[in-house]
């Protein structure tokens, strides 16, 4: 069953990140997706929670209203206007396409098969933490919700952004290779064996890959471009020192 509440208090995307992972942690709740802009969360669970039990869970600085249904058929509507999963995944496929494009043609001719995984490893991270870089403030919220290390040193979350400009500027560039490999290894493991647990769990939370700009559902789809990553910098570390 599918409700709708009003959620006053909330100011900034670190906000509708603290809602959504209090929420999603209440027994019985399926899925949460908040709505900063209308101030709104609409919540999937097994069975009806009461107002006081979902009040509870958050913080005293939000409060928690059910929006009244005006007929029957509300339920009905409300489904009808979430976006397919497909859909919200939409701008994560379109970015990793142009990624996957530009590095093939950097490396068309001549045909250099090492130099297009790592400028899809450069590139890879300079949009993506571009993204992250744009919410600065409300990525490591977010970020935490899943990240094992970020959980653990919340200033984890505040740095990454920049590991990532860091790592893209040296694939591109060519630099130190080896220990931005390495480097890679060591966050995507951190970072895909939060995302695997997630998944796991069944917990709806919001994917960070993207920052808090553009809203995307921790998905299969996550995990895979992590991989994607940890299978490229694995085969470069057995090509560079020759396992």
């Amino acid at each position: 069953m599918i409700h709708k509440y009003n959620v006053t208090g909330m100011t900034c995307n670190g906000c509708k990140a603290s809602v959504e992972k209090s929420l999603s942690e209440l027994q019985d709740v399926e899925s949460v997706e908040v709505d900063l802009n209308n101030n709104t969360a609409t919540i999937t669970m097994k069975k009806h929670i009461g107002e006081d039990t979902l009040q509870n869970a958050l913080s005293d600085k939000y409060t928690i209203s059910e929006q009244k249904s005006k007929n029957v058929f509300s339920s009905t509507q409300v489904v009808e206007e979430e976006k397919s999963e497909l859909k919200q995944l939409f701008p994560l496929f379109l970015i990793f396409g142009y990624i996957l494009i530009a590095s093939t043609l950097l490396n068309l001719k001549p045909w250099n098969i090492n130099g297009l995984m790592l400028d899809f490893m450069g590139l890879f991270y300079i949009v993506f933490s571009f993204f992250k870089l744009l919410d600065l403030k409300g990525f490591p919220e977010s970020f935490r919700m899943y990240d094992p290390l970020a959980k653990v040193f919340p200033a984890y979350g505040w740095i990454y952004p920049f590991i990532e400009v860091a790592l893209g500027l040296m694939f591109l560039m060519r630099f130190q290779i080896d220990i931005a490999l390495i480097v890679t290894l060591v966050i995507l493991g951190i970072t895909t064996f939060g995302v695997t647990k997630t998944l796991l769990d069944k917990k709806a939370i919001q994917c960070a890959c993207l920052g808090t700009a553009l809203k995307l559902p921790m998905t299969k789809a996550t995990f895979i471009e992590n991989a994607i990553m940890i299978v490229m910098a694995i085969f470069m570390i057995i090509k560079t020192f020759g396992v």
